[in-house]
């Protein structure tokens, strides 16, 4: 009886350390700037962020069946508005949430069809937890992690986190806009 106990309360605390919520190292995340990684592109391409070196960044968890997918046609007009002026919208399909479609193809398709999406677009990634893309755990280190998609960082000119949004931020909110603004009035390190 005592031995099952023992492994009755040594299987919750096993549970209960499951359940602790990931927290990015912000040691690891020293010294790092946005310009150290890579996506892999929704066509197999690689993204790789320092070919923006010097740009405005807005890196955006995204989601084909969530209740904040119409933010693709917010984050469209951002691109087009802020991307003659150094603004990179860059979309980070994530199935983390259980809302994406299956591959990499649909959403391409559903992106462009639905949304006229030119801006680039990451392959499906993981955006949370241990497994998260290195880009999210860097970027959660020193600001809020995704808590859900369409989640928003924006990365300054001198490749840090300059502003963290949740989904219920609107691309176009004046909060957001104003720190883009912002972003693209200071000088690149």
């Amino acid at each position: 009886m005592v031995d099952q106990v023992r492994r009755t309360f040594g299987m919750m605390a096993a549970l209960g350390a499951a359940l602790v919520p990931f927290r990015p190292d912000p040691a690891s995340a020293a010294g790092k700037v946005a310009w150290d990684f890579t996506f892999d592109g929704i066509e197999g391409e690689p993204i790789a962020l320092a070919e923006h070196r010097g740009k405005a960044l807005l890196v955006v968890n995204t989601a084909s069946f969530c209740g904040f997918t119409n933010q693709y046609a917010g984050l469209r007009k951002l691109h087009e508005t802020y991307g003659p002026r150094g603004l990179v919208v860059i979309g980070v399909p994530s199935g983390d949430f259980r809302q994406e479609k299956a591959d990499n193809a649909a959403v391409k398709q559903f992106c462009e069809v639905e949304f006229g999406i030119e801006f680039p677009l990451a392959a499906i990634t993981r955006v949370t937890g241990r497994e998260a893309h290195p880009f999210f755990a860097w970027a959660a280190a020193s600001a809020a992690p995704p808590r859900w998609n369409f989640h928003k960082y924006l990365i300054g000119r001198d490749g840090r986190v300059a502003g963290s949004w949740g989904a219920t931020t609107s691309p176009e909110s004046s909060v957001i806009t104003g720190a883009i603004e912002r972003a693209l009035a200071s000088q690149a390190a």
